[in-house]
């Protein structure tokens, strides 16, 4: 059984506030699609990968991913009217030669997933039929139907945020897009894919995620993103460093 990745870049960014959509804008060298695309090229458990791009930016996508041997890469498409739109062309294309398979949702724009949790997301659909990336919410959780007073407070003991990858296997989340397309084709009301499985039935199954795996939305994210891959970056080269001066005294 495949194991494929789905990335969808098709946004445009515009909660950035310019021109360039936020997948394509450079960090630590390269652009934030090629970090998360990186990630599953590197996981073993990954098998292919299918992106859903912004159209105009497929040719530019293409020369990226020669330039660093994303490999995995099978097929890039253009990308939907909406983000759920997107996913679906993503799944379509999937599908054309993978009816059994497993499928990761992501976005292209979140590089700081782990390749515990990518791993982790694929064992729980083998063992489940689902993945939805999870933490759990470490502040307050407040309700408020008028965005002026509290109404209510739910226990935060309770509470997650969802992330990505969102993971099933590529016939149910194919068939709830089918489903949901024939009465509401705008996707209105689903933000995601864990949203459209529970209108369709499911009780997505929860895997823990690592914290920082951020989704770059807006400036504050990418400031924070810099900071967290240079962090990365550093502690990989005192790894390094330690490993040298561990084998020279010996």
């Amino acid at each position: 059984m495949k194991k494929i990745a789905i990335i969808f870049a098709g946004g445009a960014g515009k909660r950035m506030g310019g021109e360039i959509p936020k997948q394509f804008l450079k960090v630590c060298g390269k652009d934030i699609i090629i970090h998360t695309l990186e990630l599953f090229e590197n996981n073993p458990d990954v098998d292919e990968i299918v992106v859903a791009c912004i159209e105009s930016w497929i040719p530019y996508l293409k020369k990226l991913i020669k330039k660093f041997e994303i490999n995995k890469v099978v097929k890039v498409i253009p990308g939907g009217a909406t983000g759920q739109d997107t996913i679906f062309l993503g799944l379509k294309e999937a599908k054309k030669n993978n009816e059994d398979a497993i499928v990761l949702i992501h976005d292209g724009v979140r590089p700081l997933v782990s390749q515990e949790t990518i791993s982790n997301c694929i064992n729980s659909v083998k063992k489940y039929g689902s993945a939805i990336t999870v933490t759990p919410c470490f502040e307050t959780p407040i309700i408020s139907y008028d965005g002026k007073v509290v109404n209510e407070m739910p226990q935060r003991a309770i509470m997650y945020t969802a992330q990505a990858p969102q993971c099933y296997h590529l016939k149910d989340i194919y068939d709830a897009h089918i489903k949901e397309r024939k009465v509401n084709p705008n996707y209105e009301g689903i933000v995601d894919s864990c949203g459209l499985m529970f209108k369709n039935g499911l009780n997505p199954h929860l895997v823990i995620g690592n914290r920082g795996n951020i989704k770059v939305t807006t400036p504050e994210d990418y400031c924070t993103l810099i900071g967290n891959l240079n962090a990365r970056d550093y502690q990989e080269f005192l790894n390094l460093e330690s490993n040298i001066e561990t084998k020279g005294e010996k």
